[in-house]
């Protein structure tokens, strides 16, 4: 009798734990249907910019959001929370944190990825790049850690070439995105939006590819599609009127 009672109990956990996972990778199923062939849009403003605030931020994104994004990427758990109260659409969280002792600074350590996590984020992105992390940490290092602690989380592996994107593949992230392209002193100069490692990424390693940087007109959000992009992010353009202004006025002074 004890021994039914014992089989029954580890039946019953054990099929709660597979209904779980089913839910879990449904919920990320239609998170990345959600935002599969549209705009997501960047809401972000660092301290030292003019719009640099939460509530500022929350209405980006309702704006983005009535002009008919399908996603948000927003920075810091105090925007993320705002910018939840306006809209309902998928968020890619970050936390840009600097360290004395790394070049990294998207989402670069363990204890940003549990904060972005704790407040419920459906993608976490993470930089992804060939650069020691703080305590000199590798990417490799990082990520099986998260990956391990976080089984049923998407991620984003922002990256910045194509041997960063195969790696992140491997290691089990969902989405790879050309972020960091032409920001590490080993792409500086490489044209961006990067449509040629887009196209690399689609063909070669059928990743599910988020183009994101340099987006600046629409033909290139069309031609980031074409190149072979699963969703597109777009941020500066759309979302920083000092940069957009400062673009206007150098025409200007050509």
């Amino acid at each position: 009798m004890i021994f039914v009672e014992l089989f029954t109990e580890i039946k019953y956990n054990i099929e709660n734990i597979d209904n779980s996972v089913i839910k879990m990778n449904e919920k990320n199923k239609k998170i990345l249907e959600q935002i599969k062939g549209g705009l997501i849009v960047s809401c972000q403003a660092l301290p030292e910019e003019p719009l640099h605030d939460s509530y500022i931020m929350s209405r980006m994104a309702f704006a983005a959001s009535e002009g008919g994004a399908v996603g948000i990427r927003a920075n810091t758990v105090e925007d993320i929370k705002e910018i939840k109260k306006t809209v309902d659409l998928p968020i890619i969280g970050i936390i840009k944190s600097v360290y004395p002792d790394s070049d990294v600074y998207i989402t670069p350590t363990l204890a940003e990825v549990d904060a972005l996590y704790n407040e419920g984020v459906d993608i976490i992105a993470v930089d992804a790049t060939n650069r020691l992390r703080p305590s000199g940490v590798t990417f490799t290092e990082f990520f099986t850690e998260i990956r391990k602690k976080y089984p049923e989380q998407l991620f984003m592996a922002d990256t910045s070439c194509f041997e960063e994107g195969k790696l992140a593949l491997e290691l089990g992230c969902d989405l790879i995105g050309t972020t960091m392209c032409g920001y590490t002193p080993y792409t500086k100069g490489e044209a961006i939006p990067a449509f040629k490692l887009i196209e690399r990424y689609s063909k070669e390693l059928s990743a599910t590819v988020i183009a994101e940087g340099g987006i600046w007109y629409p033909e290139q959000l069309v031609k980031a599609y074409e190149s072979g992009a699963f969703s597109c992010v777009v941020g500066t353009a759309i979302t920083r009127p000092r940069d957009i202004t400062r673009r206007f006025v150098s025409y200007l002074n050509k």
